[in-house]
């Protein structure tokens, strides 16, 4: 796997798999409604693309998944702002991929930070696999940080 700045051409794609993966949270104990701000929005995913933010993940020429990140102007830190894998490439190792392919992507940085959702079982264990430690539960939320 591979990730590369989002294409423009790509943006309704990513989209589509945005909707896809977000929406499957609700079988690991999310609501109706319980997605990220802005997940099915075109603008949005357009603008984030737009400020070098969007990166879509390629496995074998196919697009699977994304990631919008935010790099501090200290180059640093590393915030994941989402990640997500089309929900019909999930339980494939695809995840584990995209993030190793974030943290080569940035190899100057010195820690990544990120949250989740409290309720979503998975991405709490997945991360927590990968090596990330909680820092503090808030509003809802699991912040997690890595050192590297």
């Amino acid at each position: 796997m591979y990730i590369i700045k989002a294409e423009q051409n790509q943006i309704k794609n990513i989209v589509g798999m945005s909707i896809r993966a977000f929406e499957a949270d609700m079988n690991v104990g999310g609501k109706k409604g319980d997605c990220p701000p802005e997940f099915d929005s075109i603008e949005w995913h357009r603008k984030m693309a737009e400020e070098g933010r969007l990166f879509q993940a390629i496995e074998d020429e196919k697009l699977v998944g994304a990631a919008i990140l935010f790099p501090d102007t200290s180059h640093k830190s590393l915030y994941i702002g989402r990640i997500f894998i089309d929900s019909i490439y999930h339980r494939k190792g695809y995840g584990i991929l995209l993030m190793k392919c974030i943290e080569n992507e940035f190899p100057y940085i010195s820690e990544i930070n990120l949250d989740t959702p409290s309720w979503n079982v998975r991405t709490n264990a997945f991360y927590e696999k990968l090596g990330y430690k909680k820092v503090k539960i808030e509003d809802g939320f699991v912040f997690y940080q890595k050192k590297k």
